[in-house]
């Protein structure tokens, strides 16, 4: 016990509050580049897809490879955060997403473009996880209420401000959509440097054995039944053998995963977490938050630009209102959790916002104003700022300081999944309502090809049902997510309310090894 005791109090000194600020600057910049992957594409698709001789069906999975990239390796990083240098994983996790970027921006093709976002999702998975993990290290969850509401708001600006960024660098003809993954380059590279600087942690030295077999377990389980989720409706029927396998094959294999976790030494997810009520409700409730946050905002770009005749960089601006209302309401929320140390009823009353945001959203056609929209936006980001970094929180305040690794990347993980799964069965959804709508309205010859039409080519009575077409489509997809955002007020009202710890998570680790030894 000695020799653990002055190495550890050394090594897990208190940080000062311009300390932590420092260090979280390079994490915050790194952290917003890589979420801003995700999204800046949204309104750059129509030309990317048109510019590399795309088909309609390679729209949503430029989206959706890097979604699942980025989920299936989140476990792993989380792991690895448990027993290496996290320092060291957050740079690499920069500078995959460097490379993926860099091969994106220079990309001949879609096949390679696709190839790339993949590598892009692996960074970017490292870095979302290892973000949170390294301030819950550095920080105490009591004190770590006005830090995580730094870390929503970038979240979610990052999520939501994307598609301005990609509509402005699409529309300025001297930069073009390359630049859409190209951006982020010089940023992530400052942030490896700004990390290298300011972030000291106790680098962790222990003799493991990573669980390799469960880690590709999870990953093919989930990759399995997202892949589905992806083509079911649109390459096959819902009701067809290809669902039948894949949904089994997906089952079996998660299912051989719990059992290589339960059996496994160092397992990528411990079974144990999920013993704790707290972070099992938070996860359900992660999941929800992913389908509300990624399904909604990038079919709302398309909504804009199809229904609406906008341009994409309006587009892009008619996104600001929920970046403004996740923005003030993270920012917000998390003072006054530091200031009171009581979280819940910011998990209730934003889940209950967040399913009222998505009902007001079912109720858009083509001819909504923009301030009517606007508000029903708002009153979304609202809700998903109170509801999403604090969820991190309450389940991180849970656990060991051991376990807080594996804990945070867990729902990281889920809250992807979500993320992942809403974007591609949204997507699924909203192709099916078109082109029934399309067949409704101009026979089936019409819906044949599945296309997304060129609007400056068609005739304006044409173009005005077309418009009517994506506005009812739109809305009903809003109309089936709401009832799933719902779901996360069932969850979070059984969350128990647990005090906030005042220490940091490198104390609370030495206080639990002492306590061990």
């Amino acid at each position: 016990m000695k020799t653990v005791e002055p190495e550890t109090a050394a090594s897990s000194g208190r940080m000062s509050h311009r300390e932590v600020i420092q260090a979280l600057s390079g994490l915050m910049l790194g952290m917003f580049v890589s979420i801003l992957a995700s999204t800046v594409v949204a309104n750059a698709l129509p030309r990317i897809i048109a510019d590399l001789n795309g088909s309609q069906s390679v729209y949503t999975w430029i989206v959706t490879t890097e979604l699942l990239a980025m989920t299936a390796t989140v476990p792993l990083w989380g792991k690895m955060a448990d027993l290496y240098s996290k320092k060291l994983l957050i740079q690499l996790s920069l500078g995959l997403f460097v490379v993926g970027s860099l091969v994106a921006g220079f990309t001949p093709n879609v096949e390679i473009l696709l190839v790339s976002r993949v590598i892009q999702g692996v960074g970017a998975g490292g870095m979302t996880a290892l973000a949170l993990i390294v301030m819950a290290a550095m920080i105490p969850p009591r004190e770590l209420g006005r830090y995580s509401g730094m870390f929503g708001a970038v979240f979610g600006v990052a999520t939501i401000a994307g598609p301005l960024i990609g509509g402005v660098l699409v529309d300025t003809s001297w930069l073009g959509w390359r630049w859409c993954f190209l951006i982020g380059v010089p940023f992530s590279l400052i942030a490896i440097a700004l990390l290298q600087r300011t972030l000291h942690l106790p680098t962790t030295r222990k003799q493991v054995s990573i669980d390799w077999l469960g880690a590709l377990l999870i990953t093919g389980g989930v990759s399995t039944l997202l892949i589905w989720s992806t083509l079911a409706g649109d390459k096959f029927d819902w009701a067809s053998w290809q669902t039948a396998a894949m949904v089994i094959g997906g089952v079996v294999i998660l299912g051989l995963a719990v059992w290589a976790e339960s059996k496994a030494k160092e397992p990528i997810i411990p079974l144990g977490i999920f013993r704790h009520r707290t972070v099992t409700l938070a996860i359900i409730a992660s999941v929800l938050v992913g389908v509300a946050m990624f399904g909604g905002t990038v079919f709302l770009s398309q909504y804009f630009q199809t229904s609406l005749g906008k341009t994409p960089t309006a587009a892009g601006l008619m996104g600001l209102p929920m970046v403004f209302g996740l923005l003030i309401s993270s920012t917000v929320a998390g003072a006054l959790i530091t200031k009171f140390g009581k979280w819940k009823i910011f998990l209730v009353s934003g889940s209950i916002v967040m399913t009222i945001g998505m009902f007001l959203l079912s109720t858009i056609d083509a001819h909504t104003s923009v301030p009517v929209i606007s508000v029903f936006m708002a009153v979304l980001g609202v809700g998903v700022g109170l509801l999403m970094q604090n969820l991190v929180l309450a389940a991180q305040n849970e656990v060991p300081a051991a376990e807080l690794g594996a804990t945070t990347s867990a729902l990281t993980f889920f809250r992807s999944m979500g993320g992942s799964i809403g974007v591609s069965a949204l997507g699924a959804v909203l192709t099916h309502r078109v082109t029934a709508l399309f067949t409704e309205r101009f026979g089936p010859a019409a819906a044949g090809g599945g296309e997304v039409p060129d609007l400056q080519t068609l005739p304006p009575e044409v173009l005005a049902v077309i418009k009517e077409i994506y506005g009812t489509a739109t809305a009903d997809l809003f109309l089936i997510g709401a009832p799933i955002a719902f779901l996360a007020v069932i969850a979070v009202v059984f969350i128990k309310e647990k005090p906030l710890s005042n220490l940091s998570g490198d104390e609370r680790l030495a206080q639990e090894q002492t306590l061990t030894h």
